[in-house]
This record gives structure tokens, C-alpha cells and sequence, in this order.
């Protein structure tokens, strides 16, 4: 059966082009929104009729025809509305007089009411809840007492369809986070494009995927999900309510039952084994992708003009040279030489390279005076800089952290290491980001350990083999 063989002849007429479809789609959600306090969708014509009229008076509406006419008072073009939306050719609503006391009321049709709730998602759509199909799924699992007198239908269905929605969900966010993005990340000035990037670093960007990717990880609940559709596969008796009440609510033969019972599990299965992450990896992909040409952006609109950066470079440009010439480098003591490393292109990089730029010329001398400073700036200012040279997760540092929690040891894992406080948690990142090149190899493990209302993988680091034969 064709889907207008089911729906009026000019069903779609109101929102066709060279009609009125602007204020016909406004009536109608106008419509649909005075039922929102009333228990089912039947309301008194007065009551329609006069919100009508009241959007047509506001919205200075002087006609509904395409000949640009008046078509008379806004209480009479609001009744040409309702009796419009109420004849057969549309079909949206229905009118009917009360046996009891001869008043008209007015009925939102069910195709009426479908149309309503699909403009109104068109434009607002619900922001979705991921988490929320998460623990209704593990909820359900979690309490078989609720379902089991109807093991399909209470059971394995309401699971199965709550993991159909996460999954269309996580789709859709895969597919159009490109869009989300772009608008994040439209920018006026580099002060707006920097709030936006900051916003989402906060986790203000898609808060339901952050809530999922974060306080509700779904690794937390998926072992215990897959070993519940494991056991309802697994178990005899258990299958075979589940493939009778499939049966009965389907209207399916036994042997169709089953294959459609055991098709829902292996989908489940294969979602929460496979196809969940695969998902989320897309979406980090692109989300990756996408902030790094805004970072990019961001450094055109920063460079494209005189900024802090840029003055930082000609300062140690000048400095560099001034240390050339009159020989300061010699003249410093051994322990403030460390501090002075102005060229040291130790984590030079492709995002290093610049492109010249034509610097506009002078068009005014400026004099500056300049303050000489006294013994005490000076010393203030030396011991400000050692302050700030002393990074307490430097690789140098990590190296020796590793060789004394580990000792004699080639290995250890992340159980292991110290992490009762915050800078414990700190030294074991950067030992881990420092490994590599601290001659160490770190694998990931299944599972995760949870510090300081923070979730890590786990791992292990081992000393690599040419260290310790």
C-alpha cells in the first residue's frame, strides 16, 4: 500500500508553494499547541477559533488567497482556516458537535497530530539523551522480576529497541557532526572562534555526547549488557518463552519466531561489540578533523595582523642578537645559561614553519624611554625565570620517576604505580607520555582504573629488551 493511498487527496496542499503554507504551518502548530494542557485532542471551536485570530491580528495577515484581497475580519478568516483544515481534501482536523450539550468541538486528526509533531521537530528537534538508552537498557537486564512474566515484549523488545535508538542516535550525530561543528564554530573575530573552541574543551560542545563519552561510559554497563543477551541466547527455557511470546505478538510461525529472536540478539551483540565503537571512532575522527582547521583558522586571524605573538618573536629575535654581539652568553654564570636557550629547536615541527609576511612600514618614529633596573628587579626577575624553568614532569625527570618506582623490575603495571593524589596521577601521564622516548614500550589493556573522578585505561610499561638484557 502506497502512503497516499492512506492520507487525503490535498493533504500537503496548505504547505505547497503559492499558497499561504507560511501561516497555514503556523495555524496548525498554533493548533496543536493549545492541546498541550487538555487530556486528549478534542477542544472547544471558540477556543481554536480565537487563538486563530489572534495570530492573524499579530501577524498582520490581511489575506489567505493568492489574489491579495482582503478576505474580511481576522474572526472570519480564522473560521475559513478551521474549515479548511477540516474538509476532506485536507483532513487535519475534525469537527463535531456534543450530543449532550449541541457545543462544535474541534479534533486533531491522527495523520493531523503526525504532521504537527514533524513540523514542530523540523524546526526544533530534540536534543537526544544518549546515556539514557544506555541504562534503560541496563536497567531492564538488571531487573528480570519486571519482565518476567512477558519475556519479549517487557524483556528482549524494550531492550531491543532502546539499543536501536542509540545506535540511529550515534548515526545521525556521525553523519551531521559536520554541521554541528561548522556552526560552533563560526566566528566573527578570533575572540569569538576562541570562546566556541573553549566552550567545547569545557565539554559544552554536544553535552550528551560528553555525558556519554564521560560520567556515563558506556564501557562501565557493556560487559554486563552482552553477558544478559549472551544468557537469554544460552538459555533454553528462557528462549523458548522468548521466541512463543514473539510468536504470539508478531504473528510469526514457530520457526520464523525463533530466527526473528535470534536475529534481535545477534544484532545487539554485534552493536555493542563491534559497531559502538566503530562509531565513536568516526565521530572523534571528524571531531578531531574538524578543530584542527579551526586551530588553523585561528592562527590566520591571529597572524594576520601586529599581535602578542608576533612582538614575542621580534623581542627574541632582537635578544638573540644583542646576545651575539656584546657576548652575554659568556658572560653568564654556568647556572643561568639553561635559561637562556632562545634557539633551541629541540621540538621543531612541521607547525613550526611560517610563511614571510609583508610587514607595513614605518610611517612615524617613536621614542620610548626606558627604565633601568635595579639589583633587586634583577634578582627578582632571575629567580622568577628559575621558578618558571622548573617543570616537575620534564623528561629527564619522568626517567629517573620510572627507574625508582620500578627498581629492579622490567616491568610494571598500572595498578602499580602511585596514584593517591593528583600529582601522582600527573607523574604516571607524562611517565607514560614520555616513555617512548625514554626507552620504555606502554601497551594498553582491557579494563580501566578510576582516580581522582577520572577513568584510565589500563596499562603496562616495560623496559625495553636491549635496556635490561
Amino acid at each position: 500500500m502506497n502512503l497516499f493511498d492512506k492520507l487525503p487527496a490535498g493533504f500537503f496542499n496548505c504547505l505547497a508553494s503559492g499558497s499561504s503554507n507560511r501561516v497555514y504551518s503556523d495555524c496548525l502548530l498554533l493548533i496543536y499547541h493549545e492541546y498541550d494542557r487538555e487530556i486528549t485532542y478534542r477542544i472547544d471551536r471558540n477556543r481554536v477559533r480565537d487563538a486563530v485570530a489572534v495570530y492573524l491580528l499579530e501577524n498582520h495577515v490581511r489575506s489567505l488567497g493568492d489574489d491579495g484581497e482582503e478576505d474580511g475580519s481576522c474572526s472570519q478568516m480564522a473560521n475559513a482556516v478551521i474549515r479548511r483544515f477540516c474538509s476532506k481534501e485536507v483532513g487535519w482536523l475534525e469537527e463535531e458537535t456534543d450530543d449532550a450539550t449541541y457545543e462544535k468541538y474541534i479534533m486533531m486528526t491522527e495523520q493531523g497530530v503526525l504532521l504537527a509533531e514533524f513540523l514542530q521537530q523540523m524546526m526544533k528537534p530534540e536534543r537526544e539523551e544518549f546515556s539514557s538508552y544506555i541504562f534503560q537498557i541496563y536497567n531492564i537486564l538488571h531487573n528480570p522480576g519486571q519482565w518476567e512474566e512477558e519475556p519479549y515484549v517487557n524483556g528482549l523488545r524494550a531492550v531491543y529497541r532502546n539499543a536501536k535508538q542509540l545506535s540511529k542516535a550515534l548515526k545521525r550525530l556521525a553523519t551531521f557532526i559536520k554541521k554541528i561543528i561548522e556552526r560552533m564554530l563560526q566566528e566573527g573575530s578570533l575572540e569569538s572562534l576562541t570562546e566556541n573552541i573553549l566552550e567545547y574543551c569545557q565539554g559544552d560542545f554536544i553535552r550528551e555526547y560528553s555525558r556519554l563519552t564521560k560520567q556515563q561510559n558506556i564501557h562501565i554497563y557493556r560487559s554486563y549488557i552482552r553477558a544478559e543477551l549472551e544468557g537469554m541466547r544460552n538459555d533454553p527455557a528462557l528462549f523458548a518463552r522468548i521466541a512463543e511470546g514473539c510468536c504470539r505478538e508478531e504473528e510469526l510461525d514457530a520457526e520464523a519466531g525463533r530466527e526473528r529472536v535470534l536475529d534481535m540478539l545477534q544484532t545487539m551483540l554485534q552493536f555493542f561489540s563491534e559497531d559502538y565503537d566503530q562509531l565513536m571512532r568516526d565521530i572523534k575522527h571528524k571531531i578531531t578533523v574538524y578543530l584542527q582547521i579551526a586551530i588553523g583558522r585561528a592562527r590566520f586571524l591571529k597572524n594576520r595582523g601586529g599581535d602578542a605573538r608576533g612582538n614575542v618573536e621580534r623581542a627574541i629575535r632582537i635578544l638573540t642578537e644583542e646576545m651575539d654581539t656584546l657576548g652575554w652568553k659568556e658572560a653568564l654564570p654556568d647556572k643561568l645559561g639553561p635559561l637562556f636557550l632562545l634557539e633551541n629547536n629541540e621540538f621543531l615541527d612541521l607547525d613550526s614553519l611560517r610563511y614571510p609576511r609583508r610587514t607595513p612600514g614605518i610611517q612615524k618614529a617613536d621614542c620610548v624611554e626606558l627604565e633601568e633596573m635595579t639589583e633587586e628587579d634583577l634578582e627578582r626577575t632571575r629567580a622568577a625565570h628559575e621558578r618558571e624553568a622548573q617543570n616537575p614532569y620534564s623528561k629527564d625527570k619522568m626517567q629517573e620517576y620510572l627507574r625508582q618506582v620500578m627498581g629492579d623490575r622490567t616491568e610494571i603495571s598500572s595498578e602499580e604505580l602511585p596514584m593517591e593524589s593528583r600529582r601522582d596521577l600527573l607523574c604516571a601521564l607524562s611517565a607514560v607520555a614520555y616513555g617512548e622516548e625514554n626507552g620504555y614500550l606502554v601497551q594498553a589493556k582491557e579494563g580501566y582504573v578510576e582516580t581522582e573522578d577520572l577513568l584510565l585505561r589500563r596499562f603496562t610499561i616495560e623496559k625495553e629488551k636491549k635496556e635490561w638484557k
